[in-house]
């Protein structure tokens, strides 16, 4: 079974993160490191707050006490574990 993807969760919803993944071709090394160094490292809760017009991107995701805006290409490479 697929692990589900920050980008898969719904508004409000909890998880904590698995780990990061590169999800597609577009996602070189430094944009893995840069989600790790924003604090996107396995075993962190988060929760998407919302998304942006139409349902799509960025997604609002609060991580820690902080909240970021992520494109859909930087939420798909974050799986995580559903709370």
């Amino acid at each position: 079974m697929k692990n589900p993807l920050l980008s898969d969760l719904a508004n409000g919803a909890h998880a904590t993160v698995r780990r990061v993944v590169s999800a597609s071709p577009d996602a070189d090394p430094s944009l893995l490191r840069r989600l790790g160094e924003l604090g996107f490292i396995a075993g962190e809760p988060l929760q998407v707050l919302r998304r942006g017009p139409g349902g799509r991107e960025p997604l609002a995701v609060m991580i820690g006490e902080t909240i970021f805006a992520l494109r859909l290409l930087e939420a798909r490479c974050v799986e995580v574990l559903p709370a």
